[in-house]
């Protein structure tokens, strides 16, 4: 799709069902996925098992002549104790960010909307048992707050684990931060509030999910859109923002935020392109009385994307 001038693909590297819905959505009562299924099925929600349905996937963004990657996925051979699902992932990404027209080397910037192990992975690849850059070229674009929250050395700044799953997810962030964060730093730029792309791209704290979370905000033309990352894993937290996920570092936080963007976006008629949506991935919101609705899809032939 077309957002004024910057051309917009996605890039899939797995999607599928990870888990109850309830279970990423805690506290979402059952009538938010049942009220709402003949939307959310098939591809947010399952409603024969109650499973919440996603995809992890990479945004490639051609603008004023360069190529941008918003967020890197999981990534091949990586521990992920954490998450049993997606250790030692193994998926040809690679070819398929090549059949997008993309190469590694033609990659110049690399936007981590934030740092959870599905957004960094393919910063680098095993190459004879180091961790390398993927992208040999690009800038790294970090928010400098999840570094410093993220980087080992601050461990003892952090909350200590209150249950055996915080701490299993502790454990995970330091594999994370060692085969997807640190091999990059060096070509990295850490970024506070507010960090300008280009004349069409901007990047803007939105933290909550964590604390350097971001949005990437384009606008080119008439048109406008808004990658949010993980500020909304699922279409059910359009219709409910006051629900956050199960791996936001600071609910209240987040669902502020959320509420913030989508207030905007609706308002603005900004697209909202989430991480991990399935189907077509992005839509436009608009206001439902307090909450919100979807007004279509991208891929709508209305929408004109």
């Amino acid at each position: 799709m077309h957002i004024g001038e910057v051309e917009v693909i996605k890039v899939v590297e797995w999607q599928g069902e990870i888990a109850p819905a309830q279970t990423i959505i805690p506290g979402s009562p059952p009538e938010l996925w049942t009220g709402n299924a003949g939307w959310l099925a098939p591809d947010h929600w399952n409603p024969e098992t109650g499973g919440y349905r996603g995809a992890v996937q990479t945004w490639v963004l051609r603008s004023e002549g360069r190529v941008i990657l918003v967020d890197t996925g999981v990534g091949n051979d990586r521990d992920r104790p954490q998450i049993p699902l997606f250790d030692h992932l193994a998926t040809p990404f690679l070819e398929r960010l090549a059949a997008a027209g993309v190469r590694p080397e033609d990659v110049d910037v690399v936007v981590n909307t934030h740092i959870h192990y599905d957004h960094v992975g393919w910063n680098t690849e095993l190459r004879n048992g180091d961790w390398v850059p993927t992208f040999p070229r690009a800038t790294y674009l970090i928010p400098r707050a999840d570094q410093a929250y993220f980087d080992p050395g601050n461990a003892h700044r952090r909350p200590a684990p209150r249950t055996p799953h915080e701490q299993l997810r502790r454990e995970g962030s330091l594999l994370v931060y060692a085969d997807s964060v640190a091999p990059v730093l060096g070509r990295a730029e850490l970024w506070e509030d507010r960090h300008r792309l280009d004349r069409n791209l901007t990047l803007e704290a939105a933290p909550g999910h964590t604390p350097g979370s971001s949005v990437l905000r384009v606008s080119s033309g008439a048109d406008r859109a808004v990658f949010v990352g993980d500020l909304l894993h699922s279409p059910a937290q359009i219709v409910a923002p006051e629900y956050s996920s199960c791996f936001c570092e600071d609910p209240q936080q987040a669902a502020t935020t959320r509420r913030a963007i989508l207030e905007r976006a609706a308002d603005t008629g900004e697209l909202v392109v989430p991480a991990h949506f399935g189907g077509p991935g992005a839509a436009e919101v608009r206001r439902d009385g307090s909450r919100f609705a979807v007004r279509r899809w991208a891929g709508d032939p209305s929408a004109g994307y």
